[in-house]
């Protein structure tokens, strides 16, 4: 985040480079940076005839290299914009010679998704040396939380660390659904607010009493009515509770657990490092840890692999959700 603070800040003060190539497995902000090169660079009287996008799919690298060579009309740059550029990787290494000597009044941007440049061959440093290359590297689940908290700060509201969470665990480390659904909110509250559980679930629809978080919380405290309930509740609505998902934040619950055992150092904000969780939550890690042996969470993991194996219709003759969910739960409660 703070690489890409310092690019839209170069180009804020004119500090503007004849190339960027946006490239890695994020493409939040790829699309965040290319938007902001589009809508900047030029005046508004200046884009109908010098801002130009083109899309991988349609076009060659000739067709890139030689709109990147006109001179601009009455303005002082152009901007080119080549979208879904991953789409030209087997003639990328055609930009080799442009990129040694690129056009000043040029400002050229590709946007190449989910795949990255080798650094070692000559056309990446020949990007890197005229221009930029930033590469968006794919959050961990253990960051988005973080990275959750960063931008609400930005926009002037906070959010509930359970709220967060459920974010993350249904939504997973994709930044721009994140991003559209923490839009949403922005636009019904006021800012200054607290985003809460509350919140998302009348919003955006995730259940703050019957989700995978609150099931994991009730395991770990071995509370057997809660864990049945919302079982029950997964089974009523399958296409929102994939038994799959469901299966598989369970046995990461136990994984983290068994790490714990495994831990010699207690210190809270150490354990929250080692695991991956907000310290927020290490209460919930802290009293299954008394409720479950490291015996018994070894135990555990091996039930959630054959559950896991089940769910996903090998050896169990197709059984219904709700007869997997059980039979997790009564191996675990044994």
């Amino acid at each position: 985040m703070d690489e890409v603070v310092k690019i839209v800040n170069d180009i804020k003060n004119g500090n503007i480079k004849p190339i960027y190539f946006l490239m890695g497995e994020e493409p939040y902000y790829i699309d965040k940076l290319s938007d902001y090169i589009e809508q900047n660079v030029l005046s508004e009287e200046e884009k109908g005839f010098n801002q130009t996008v083109l899309y991988g799919r349609d076009v060659s690298m000739e067709d890139i290299i030689s709109t990147s060579k006109r001179y601009p009309m009455m303005a002082e740059r152009q901007v080119v914009i080549v979208k879904e550029a991953q789409d030209l990787t087997k003639t990328i290494d055609r930009l080799e010679a442009y990129a040694e000597n690129p056009m000043d009044s040029t400002v050229l941007v590709f946007c190449y998704k989910y795949k990255t440049l080798d650094k070692r061959k000559k056309v990446t440093k020949n990007i890197a040396k005229s221009g930029v290359v930033y590469e968006s590297k794919k959050l961990y689940d253990n960051q988005v939380g973080d990275w959750i908290k960063r931008v609400l700060a930005g926009k002037n509201y906070t959010i509930d660390p359970k709220a967060s969470a459920m974010l993350v665990e249904f939504l997973g480390t994709d930044l721009s659904k994140i991003n559209n659904e923490l839009e949403k909110l922005q636009i019904i509250l006021t800012k200054g607010s607290t985003i809460t559980p509350k919140h998302i679930e009348e919003n955006i629809g995730f259940s703050k009493d019957f989700n995978v978080f609150e099931l994991r919380k009730a395991i770990g405290e071995r509370n057997q009515l809660k864990s049945y309930q919302i079982a029950q509740y997964f089974s009523d609505n399958p296409k929102d509770n994939p038994l799959v998902v469901t299966t598989s934040l369970v046995f990461s619950f136990f994984i983290q657990l068994l790490k714990y055992h495994g831990l010699k150092d207690r210190n809270p904000k150490n354990v929250a490092a080692a695991l991956g969780v907000n310290p927020y939550f290490l209460k919930d890690y802290d009293v299954a840890l008394r409720n479950y042996p490291m015996k018994k969470v070894s135990a555990i993991v091996g039930t959630l692999r054959d559950i896991d194996v089940k769910s996903k219709g090998v050896g169990a003759n197709s059984l219904p959700q709700h007869d997997l969910l059980k039979e997790m739960l009564v191996k675990i409660f044994n």
